[in-house]
């Protein structure tokens, strides 16, 4: 059931008009499709092992103060009784026919999650009516097709939207005119305000500031000298509910990358080489749908000891061959004595991660050495013929999916043999 909030209040057209919609619980509610008898019920989406954190939480579960990215054995011990539902694969399609649903609204989506986007209705509202009315039409043709419930909220900035599309929850649609605005904002706890974390709310508390409305009542000289010129730049305008962003509807991603987490701490050389693998092809693989090639890898190492560290690994030529990739990091965590000879680690592993930075277009191309003969110094010959490999397996998985095919050395064999 949807509930408008100040629904019928007019947003001024020299004002822009800006929708947050949010998928509420989208992960349980998209397993829910497939198990409709576990509806009602405290359920926690997540991989059941001992290492895995919390995706999802149904609304059931939140109320024992489960969380997303919370360690599942944490979310077990409050929410005893707890259904684990294992994550599927279907989140991604469910993604792409509700931004499907916003872009026919508009072509001015900014979606900047797998179940949340921005959307720009100043132009939309000239032919298709009030943005309240938007906002619902979209809504209702999310429930109806998709069967998935959604939050909206609307107002003439991005924060105040994605303010008002929290406080809407679950499945409901809250509209704050520009008039409204601060009396929305006021009896808010300033650590609600976009940007301030655990640490600028400490300050703000231990200076008796505990209200967006206190905050306002400081002038922007008095909270650039306890924040600094910036910070406190920040504050004096989300207390205000100033926030200039607009709608990108394409953003260029600056880096990609992949991590994966042990279920026990490994030293082994076969198990550590095919995670490295591993995520390799997957950070190789984003690369190549977004057409992009890198020029150098950050690696993140975490110890079992929760020691954690990054260190980066550069590449002799800019590339999307997950082979290649592979290569160079298996070196470089040899030369940094992360790993022996042997490939086994000296000290157990808990993490490793993967990052593709200084991305590039792969229409720039890669300049071919003449020289180099040795595949570990990242020749680009070879990395072309691994290129060439690796676009072959993407059209075998987009035909027969993922684990249609895959290198030999990620097959493990059954024990024994």
């Amino acid at each position: 059931m949807a509930v408008h909030r100040n629904g019928d209040a007019v947003l001024r057209s020299r004002h822009p008009i800006i929708m947050h919609l949010d998928m509420d619980a989208f992960f349980v509610n998209v397993e829910l499709l497939s198990r409709p008898e576990l509806r009602g019920q405290k359920i926690i989406v997540a991989r059941d092992s001992p290492r895995s954190v919390v995706l999802s939480a149904s609304y059931e579960a939140r109320r024992y103060g489960v969380g997303s990215a919370m360690p599942l054995v944490r979310a077990k011990q409050m929410c005893p009784g707890a259904t684990i539902v294992e994550p599927s694969a279907h989140y991604r399609d469910y993604s792409v026919w509700v931004m499907d649903i916003l872009r026919d609204i508009t072509d001015r989506v900014e979606q900047v999650s797998v179940d949340e986007a921005f959307v720009d209705l100043t132009g939309a509202v000239r032919t298709q009516g009030s943005p309240a009315a938007i906002a619902q039409k979209a809504r209702d043709r999310i429930a109806h097709e998709l069967n998935l419930p959604s939050s909206v909220g609307i107002s003439s900035s991005k924060f105040i939207a994605k303010m008002a599309s929290t406080g809407s929850k679950p499945n409901g649609l809250w509209v704050v005119p520009p008039s409204r605005v601060q009396e929305f904002l006021d009896p808010l706890p300033v650590g609600k305000l976009w940007g301030v974390g655990k640490k600028s709310n400490a300050v703000l508390e231990s200076l008796g500031i505990h209200t967006v409305k206190q905050l306002t009542e400081y002038e922007l000289s008095w909270l650039q000298s306890k924040f600094g010129q910036a910070a406190g730049a920040h504050l004096y305008a989300m207390a205000r509910g100033v926030d200039p962003r607009p709608v990108v509807t394409h953003r260029e991603e600056k880096s990609m990358g992949a991590e994966h987490t042990f279920s026990v701490d490994v030293t082994e050389s076969e198990q550590i080489s095919q995670a490295v693998y591993n995520l390799c092809l997957k950070v190789a693989r984003r690369l190549r749908i977004a057409n992009r090639q890198t020029r150098t890898l950050s690696l993140k190492i975490r110890f079992s000891d929760f020691e954690t560290l990054a260190r980066a690994c550069p590449l002799g030529a800019p590339t999307a061959s997950g082979k290649v990739m592979y290569e160079a990091v298996m070196k470089q965590l040899r030369q940094l004595g992360f790993l022996d000879q042997a490939g086994d680690a000296p000290r157990a592993l808990r993490l490793l991660g993967i990052r593709a930075e200084k991305l590039e277009d792969s229409a720039a191309g890669v300049q071919l050495a003449l020289l180099e003969t040795s595949l570990t110094q990242s020749v680009p010959e070879a990395g072309v013929h691994w290129l060439e490999a690796e676009e072959t397996m993407d059209r075998i998985h987009a035909k027969f999916g993922s684990k249609g095919l895959l290198p030999a050395r990620l097959l493990t064999p059954p024990k024994g043999e």
